[in-house]
């Protein structure tokens, strides 16, 4: 069994770490061709092997990645990371390639924390329930919460205080001892499952014949979330020793973009349709 692995959701060719705790997963892999109409082959492990949700990739992004990890990796910590977003302790480098956690330093981390997590992500003038609705549909994350209340009710004042936070811990991101993944798992696709077959049954306001990218809901649902279990795990006393460490990214961000679509989204109601 290794000691760390730590998939790289990807959907398309990148420059990958060499370490050996990370493993790229092509996500959204079913039914994905190439020119010639063959099976699309990025000479990764692909997430429609074993036990997957790879056909629910347009709208659960990352989370099909997670879902197989979570049903066929053996780890004793199971972790996620982006091709273009990674965890890092330094700043050793120019170029932000170099300072991807390595594998020795992803060890050493979970021989002291049960969780590590990108730290941070700071909305400063929207809480996480308002940015969700400035830029997303209310009405979803509406559901999510009667369903937690329905599920397991003693998360609810965790939602509830999680949702009224400026800050949280984004992009479905984290490294974590296995059993707790297990339960993380077990707890989150209960409750996006659930989403999802009362969307489909038509009884979410605001979920129909959405755009490419408004459609991919589930996913930004599972990054609020996450906050709410790991908010339950701490207090509960199952979770006691949580490290945030930096994220990272590859490539250009577009910042002006994204700063005007946010207060445009904040102060105009106009929802995001693309990722920046």
């Amino acid at each position: 069994m290794e000691k760390v692995t730590i998939i790289i959701a990807t959907h398309k060719k990148y420059q990958m770490p060499s370490d050996k705790c990370y493993l790229p997963l092509h996500v959204g892999a079913e039914g994905k061709k190439d020119k010639d109409g063959n099976p699309l082959d990025l000479g990764y492990v692909k997430d429609n092997t074993g036990d997957n949700i790879s056909s629910k990739n347009a709208s659960f992004c990352e989370l099909t990645g997670l879902y197989w990890a979570w049903k066929n990796l053996d780890a004793d910590y199971i972790g996620l990371v982006h091709y273009r977003r990674h965890l890092s302790l330094h700043k050793k480098s120019k170029d932000p390639f170099q300072n991807i956690l390595t594998d020795n330093e992803a060890i050493a981390l979970t021989e002291q924390y049960e969780v590590i997590v990108p730290s941070k992500r700071n909305y400063w003038i929207e809480t996480l329930y308002s940015h969700y609705k400035h830029t997303h549909f209310a009405s979803q994350l509406d559901e999510t919460r009667k369903i937690i209340a329905e599920q397991c009710p003693d998360y609810q004042p965790d939602y509830d205080k999680v949702i009224h936070k400026t800050w949280g811990y984004m992009f479905n991101m984290m490294i974590m001892r296995r059993d707790l993944l297990n339960d993380y798992c077990s707890w989150l696709f209960n409750i996006l499952f659930e989403l999802e077959r009362r969307v489909n049954a038509g009884q979410v306001q605001d979920s129909q014949n959405l755009s490419p990218f408004q459609g991919r809901f589930y996913g930004r649902i599972s990054e609020i979330i996450f906050n709410v279990w790991l908010q339950h795990q701490i207090r509960i006393g199952n979770v006691k020793h949580i490290k945030q460490i930096k994220c990272i990214t590859l490539g250009k961000i577009a910042w002006r973009k994204k700063l005007i679509s946010f207060l445009e989204a904040k102060f105009l109601g106009k929802k995001y349709e693309g990722s920046f």
